[in-house]
Formats: C-alpha cells, sequence, structure tokens
C-alpha cells in the first residue's frame, strides 16, 4: 500500500527513482510522482500524474528530463482526498522548497491543519502529507533537522516519511513510526525505500528501520537517530535472492509464476525442517515445561493469513488438543483478548508489516502472552518483535493476490501443530510417521495437480460469466472454500461467499436458483457421505456443481456434479495445500478471461499499512 523510493549519489536520480517505483506497483497505487533538486535554478522540481507510472515516465522521457543526482519518488494509494495530480505525492510547502513522500495516515492532521490555517498557511491538496510539509517549514529557521525533529513531536499517527529540502540538497531525510522504511547502503550513493525490492538492483545491502527512528542520507553515509535524535548505530544486512525472482521470467504475470513456483517453495520451506524423519526446528527456542504449560493457542492473521489460520485451528487442536482460537486482527484489540503467560500467539503475515496484525501482536505482548510469528519477509516489523520467527522462504511475492505465501504459510502451521504434538505426547508414532511422509511428497503431489491446469481453464471457461458464485465444504474443506472464494473475488471482481455446508439451509440455501455456480468441496473422506448430501441439496434447487475431490472419489462425485477437479490422495490434514491450488487457477483464469488486471486487482494493495 503507497511505495516510497529515495536516492542521492552521483547518478542521476529521476530514472532509478522511476524504475524503483515500477518494483513496486504491485503493493497498490492511484498515481505517482517524483520530486528531484534542480541545480540549476536551486529549486525542487515535483512532477505528479494520476494514473499508472508509465504516464508519469512518458512525461518525463524516463526521467533523462530531470539532471539531478537527488531526490524522492512516490506512489499513492488514496485515503485522504481522491486519485488526482493535486493529492499525489510528492506533497511540497507554500514556498516550494520542502517535499515530503509518506506512507501511513496523520491522525491529527485535521488539527495541524486548523493549526496552519490560523497562521496564514494556504493549503492546496485534500491530503494529510501536505500537513506534514507545511508544519516542517513553519519550523524551519535554517536547521532542517530541528525543523523535522519539532514537526514530528506534534504529530500522531502512522508514517514513512521521505523529506528533501531545497536549501539542503545534500541530504534526504527519512522517518519511520509504524510503517516499514528501509535503508539501502551503496557506493557513494543510499537509499530509502518502502520495499527492498525496489532498490535491489542497486545495493543488497540494506539496515530496517525501528520505530520511531529518523535517518540523514547522504552521498557517502548514513546517520541515524532515535526519538530522542540521540545517535543509534544499524547493522546491515545482505538480502540473498537473486533480483529475477522479483521478475515475470517469461509468464504473462506475477500470479500465475507464482502458482507455478510453489512446489519449489514448498521445498524451501520444509526441506531443512524435516531431517533423519523429525520436525525439526532450530530457529525456534519454546522450552518442553513451556509447551507442557500451554493453556491455549491464539491465531491472528488477517485475509489469506486469516484463512491459514482457520484452517490452522483444526490441525492444532486434533494434533495438540490444546484449545485454538483464530481472530482477525482488525477485530483482535477490541474483543478484550484473555492472554497470559500460559498463551501462544501465532501471527501469521506474508509481508512482517501488516498494521493491524503488528498492532495485534504489541497488545497480545501487553498482556503477557508468548509471541511465534510466521512471516515471509526476513527482517520485517513483525518478525523483529516476535519471541520466535519461523519464516516460510517462499521468495518474493509481487502479485497482490497471494499464493505461494498462503501454501507455505499453512504447510509451515500444520507442521509446528505436529512439532508440538510430539512434544506433548499427544500424536501416536505411527501418525507421526505417517505425517512425515506425506510432508515430504507435499511438493510433488502439488506438481501433478499443477501438470492438469489444462482441464481447469477448460472449466474456467465454462464458469467465467456468472455474476455470484458459492463455495461450500464441511471442516477443512470450510476453511479452503474460504480462500478459494477470497482468490476469486479478488482478482475477478465476481461476487462470492463461502460457506460451512451445513448452514446452507439456515438460510443461505435461499440464494441458490437456477444456474447459480455452487464450488462443492469434498476432499475429507470420512466427510464424503455429508459433501454428497449437500451437492445434492442444492441441485435440486437448480445449481450448476463444480466439485473438487481426491481421485477415489472422482467418479462417484461426477455422478452428481456437472463438473469435477480432483486431487491426488494424500493426508487427510494436508489436502487444503493441495486443494487450494486447483481454486488458485480457477480464479486466475476466471479473470484472465474477463480482461481483469490480475496482479494489480482495483482498490487492493499486497502490504495493508494502515488501518
Amino acid at each position: 500500500m503507497c511505495g516510497i523510493v529515495g536516492y542521492i549519489g552521483r547518478e542521476q536520480a529521476a530514472p532509478i527513482l522511476l524504475e524503483g517505483l515500477s518494483r513496486l506497483e504491485y503493493r497498490g497505487y492511484d498515481s505517482a510522482g517524483v520530486a528531484v533538486f534542480d541545480a540549476g535554478t536551486n529549486t525542487l522540481a515535483v512532477h505528479k500524474a494520476k494514473g499508472r507510472i508509465q504516464v508519469l515516465s512518458d512525461q518525463l522521457h524516463g526521467g533523462a528530463d530531470l539532471n539531478s543526482t537527488v531526490g524522492v519518488g512516490h506512489t499513492r494509494w488514496a485515503t485522504h482526498g481522491a486519485p488526482s495530480d493535486v493529492n499525489s505525492h510528492p506533497q511540497v510547502s507554500r514556498s516550494g522548497r520542502i517535499a515530503v513522500v509518506h506512507n501511513g495516515i496523520i491522525e491529527n492532521y485535521a488539527e495541524l491543519k486548523s493549526f496552519l490555517r490560523t497562521k496564514g498557511v494556504p493549503f492546496r491538496s485534500e491530503t494529510d502529507t501536505e500537513v506534514v510539509a507545511q508544519l516542517i517549514e513553519h519550523f524551519y529557521e535554517g536547521d532542517l533537522l530541528a525543523a523535522v525533529g519539532k514537526a514530528l513531536h506534534r504529530v500522531r499517527g502512522a508514517y514513512a516519511l521521505g523529506i528533501l529540502c531545497a536549501d539542503c540538497p545534500e541530504q534526504l531525510i527519512a522517518v519511520r513510526k509504524d510503517s516499514p522504511l528501509i535503508l539501502g547502503r551503496g557506493e557513494g550513493c543510499n537509499f530509502i525505500a518502502s520495499d527492498v525490492t525496489a532498490i535491489l538492483r542497486h545495493t543488497r545491502r540494506v539496515s530496517y528501520m525501528e520505530d520511531g527512528e529518523l535517518a540523514v542520507l547522504t552521498r557517502d553515509g548514513i546517520r541515524c537517530y532515535n526519538h530522542l535524535m540521540q545517535p543509534v548505530e544499524k547493522a546491515a544486512v545482505t538480502i540473498d535472492w537473486e533480483i529475477g525472482a522479483a521478475e515475470k521470467d517469461g509468464y504473462e504475470h506475477f500470479m500465475f509464476k507464482e502458482i507455478m513456483e510453489q512446489p519449489q517453495a514448498l521445498r524451501r520451506c520444509l526441506s531443512p525442517r524435516i531431517r533423519e524423519g523429525e520436525v525439526v526446528f532450530e530457529d525456534v527456542s519454546l522450552s518442553g515445561d513451556y509447551i507442557k504449560n500451554l493453556r491455549r493457542v491464539c491465531v491472528v492473521a488477517c485475509g489469506s493469513s486469516y484463512h491459514v489460520g482457520m484452517a490452522g485451528k483444526y490441525h492444532l487442536e486434533r494434533l495438540t488438543r490444546i484449545p485454538v482460537e483464530v481472530a482477525l486482527s482488525s477485530e483482535f484489540r477490541y474483543m478484550d483478548p484473555i492472554v497470559d503467560q500460559n498463551t501462544l500467539i501465532i501471527v501469521i503475515s506474508q509481508s512482517g508489516e501488516t498494521l493491524d496484525t503488528l498492532a495485534a501482536l504489541r497488545e497480545a505482548r501487553r498482556l503477557g502472552g508468548h509471541i511465534l510469528s510466521i512471516v515471509n519477509v526476513v527482517g520485517s516489523s513483525i518478525a523483529r518483535e516476535s519471541d520466535q520467527v519461523l519464516y516460510t522462504w517462499a521468495g518474493p511475492e509481487i502479485a497482490v493476490a497471494t499464493t505461494k505465501a498462503y501454501t507455505t504459510q499453512l504447510a509451515l502451521l500444520s507442521l509446528l501443530a505436529l512439532w508440538l504434538g510430539r512434544r506433548l505426547g499427544t500424536v501416536p508414532d505411527q501418525d507421526y510417521r505417517q505425517m512425515i511422509a506425506a510432508f515430504q511428497e507435499l511438493p510433488d503431489r502439488m506438481e501433478e495437480v499443477l501438470s492438469r491446469r489444462d482441464d481447469i481453464q477448460y472449466f474456467a471457461s465454462n464458469y467465467f460469466n456468472h455474476g455470484s458464485i458459492f463455495f461450500i465444504g464441511r471442516g477443512l474443506d470450510y476453511a479452503l472454500g474460504l480462500e478459494g472464494s477470497l482468490k476469486l473475488k479478488e482478482i475477478s471482481y465476481i461476487h462470492s461467499e463461502a460457506y460451512a455446508s451445513g448452514e446452507l439451509k439456515h438460510g443461505t440455501i435461499s440464494l441458490i436458483e437456477d444456474g447459480t455456480l455452487v464450488v462443492a468441496l469434498s476432499t475429507c473422506g470420512r466427510l464424503f457421505a455429508k459433501a454428497m448430501s449437500n451437492v445434492a441439496e442444492v441441485k435440486s434447487r437448480g445449481a450448476n456443481v463444480l466439485a473438487l475431490t481426491v481421485e477415489s472419489h472422482r467418479e462417484e462425485m461426477a455422478r452428481t456434479a456437472d463438473a469435477v477437479m480432483a486431487i491426488p490422495e494424500l493426508h487427510e490434514l494436508l489436502l487444503p495445500c493441495l486443494g487450494v491450488v486447483p481454486l488458485q487457477l480457477f480464479a486466475y483464469y476466471v479473470a484472465l478471461m474477463r480482461g481483469c488486471d490480475i496482479d494489480k486487482p482495483r482498490n487492493l494493495a499486497k502490504s495493508v499499512t494502515v488501518e
């Protein structure tokens, strides 16, 4: 959600900024802009445009029109003020001497705006960001750092800021509070960015800013300060994945590439953690006494990660016999949650920067819970603030609609449940060995599913013009349906809902009429008879049924359903990892046939860093 890039060095800044912004498109945005220092006029040159980055790039001939070696760029996702050239970032002060790019929300912007207006300050935009630029100028008396400090003392909210001043062209200022911002360290140049993908082509050495920190970047170095303006040392880490991992590599869409990458992502996630028939978590240090004293587990997440938690609840309770609650991050703080030292909080986030999830983590920590996070992005805020971290190692995920992050999260949570159950003595040895074997088979079985993608494309061609689609299932299939439904609505814009099959007769069946498409999920063998009853129930009311089941039940299901997708046999608890793949492909092909912007669906962002 929104993207920031800043550069100071010896090369032309604008092309670097535009290229960096293009690598942040997946985050979601509706306008883009850059500000650079023009040495010829001793002013800031600001250029902004509503729409895609290409519009801005065409205006600037790829940045060649701007001869400068320092600047900031931004992609905006509208919160305050409609998408427009005026509301785009960078926002500038009334003199035009200070430019600001901003991710997050300034909660007291209206109050600050009223204060500044009493001082005769005019406003051009509807944004909360302009308030920051005007406030810095209000306090500016020749010392930019002091002015920034005074301004931030008055600001409440979440923000990542990049600040450029025409009077200080030899420096770039960065500030972070509750919104991600990293520092990139190059040779004779330095960077700021909201995501490492923006600067990876230029440097692999990065430092992660903590809340309340401020950084001053010059061509030759970076100075960092805490909220008291005391100097702090920032360690640098090296990013080890290749830039090609964040490129399409010949695929038409990132989403399809990432669907196809799932078997390999699972191998990276699982193989190092299964050794000689045992689950090994070297990065988790939960003592035997702590595990034995566990009284409750709470999984906290948003979106697809929440659906991982819904499936994980079945795994955790079945394998550990400990009560498990799954909570939406955005609701957790308002539930008056019951958390104590014997509560394990499992926090799940692809980006590790989801603001609602981060806030829930902090509330759980305040209440005394032990935090174990499952994240993909190394060094992210959630990872740094957790007691224990399990990385999915899925590699960069660029498409807004998650695929490989979901499957690796689910596999890792399932493996964690098995590991905990083994230590609690609640998993019989034979069951443990069977599950270990199933985890090792999982990537190969997923490759089998992907090899049948032409069948899924055919089904999509038959059903892509439906206006409303329902997913039904029981147990783990219900949890799977939640994710399948979300994938479809995210990228195809078709209204879709998922229901527990047993709830049909409690109201939902009134929506079933002639031609309604129902995706019936039945991968759990012990519930197959009940699933068949639900298929007959919706068929009798005129529904078209596309079913998902395992190979051994394909023929029987085909006697009633209109079409059947089948997945290989595997341990019941791991079937959701396989079953989600046909649903991902179905959503992808439906969206493709409807002409949708698959990687960047409307109104959505990859990393949700505002509430």
